[in-house]
């Protein structure tokens, strides 16, 4: 699992991804990962467009939904986070065709040791699964709109 890192215009995942690729002797085994944009200071956006271009890469597409609500520095010494709008960003990535999805979480995050802001609570994370395995059944049997412009 490859995470485009936060500097990187997804389109540049082709050649990181061939890279792996030689490194690892032609391996179909890769999947990339975005998790957000740095858009000014302390903050990450994430670009649902992004998720479409890396699909290019012919890698399994994956989303990281906690880490793309982190604020990188938020709270001086130590990164902090929005976990409210982890279910946004989540469904959205879900609903544009994504592999997969990875999501931190922990029984009670404001002790977690480390990404605690971003950490979806652990008696949450059952409902927002549910939801995100029928929204993706939903997307996958509709298919690709966009596909048919190619």
């Amino acid at each position: 699992n490859i995470k485009k890192g936060q500097f990187l215009a997804p389109g540049d995942m082709k050649q990181v991804v061939n890279k792996a690729k030689e490194a690892n002797g032609g391996a179909d085994t890769i999947m990339v990962c975005e998790r957000g944009a740095s858009f000014g200071y302390n903050t990450l956006v994430s670009d649902m467009r992004s998720l479409a271009i890396m699909r290019e890469t012919h890698c399994p597409v994956v989303f990281d939904a906690t880490h793309s609500v982190q604020q990188p520095g938020g709270q001086g010494d130590k990164s902090g986070g929005q976990r409210e709008h982890v279910p946004v960003l989540a469904r959205a990535a879900v609903a544009s065709g994504i592999a997969g999805i990875f999501m931190e979480t922990h029984p009670d995050p404001s002790k977690a040791l480390s990404d605690g802001p971003n950490a979806w609570p652990l008696n949450k994370m059952e409902d927002l699964l549910h939801l995100l395995v029928d929204l993706d059944k939903l997307v996958k049997k509709a298919g690709f709109a966009e596909q048919t412009l190619l």
